[in-house]
């Protein structure tokens, strides 16, 4: 069994679309990245490589390569996955947290489970997505940002 984490943080701007987990969240901003910014999946994504000591998201999709401008994350998450069988692991759960003070993210976090679940090849009940404010305080606190955390269980098959 091996135990990996993952965090990411993208600014809040004018002119994007919201995407968590894979969803379209309705709100006026949305997070600024060469991808979708989708920072619940770049999370999952650096856990899993962590948990296998591979490198992280950025070395494996590099915001320097045209390729992944403005790519959906769930296809990074798939090629992580690929990744993470190859090395003949399986995922057992997954525990993450997305911070961010506005939009209020719970309407959103079973939809966000349905979508993530079978890409992750477990069910909904190994993968717990949970909503946290910064109480006002940094830039996430403040509405600036989105923040997410990620631990990860995998087991070799």
């Amino acid at each position: 069994m091996r135990i990996g984490t993952g965090y990411d943080l993208h600014r809040l701007v004018e002119g994007r679309a919201l995407i968590l987990g894979g969803v379209k969240i309705p709100y006026e901003k949305g997070l600024m990245g060469h991808s979708d910014a989708d920072v619940l999946v770049h999370a999952i994504i650096d856990a899993l490589l962590g948990a296998m000591g591979e490198k992280d998201i950025g070395t494996h999709f590099p915001d320097t390569d045209i390729k992944f401008k403005d790519i959906n994350s769930i296809i990074l998450l798939e090629k992580t996955i690929e990744i993470l069988k190859a090395n003949g692991y399986k995922i057992v759960n997954i525990d993450s947290n997305i911070i961010c003070q506005k939009p209020k993210l719970m309407p959103y976090i079973d939809q966000m489970k349905q979508k993530l679940a079978p890409v992750l090849g477990i069910d909904t009940k190994y993968l717990s997505i949970k909503a946290k404010t910064n109480e006002g305080q940094d830039s996430t606190g403040e509405g600036n940002s989105i923040v997410a955390q990620c631990v990860c269980l995998i087991e070799e098959v």
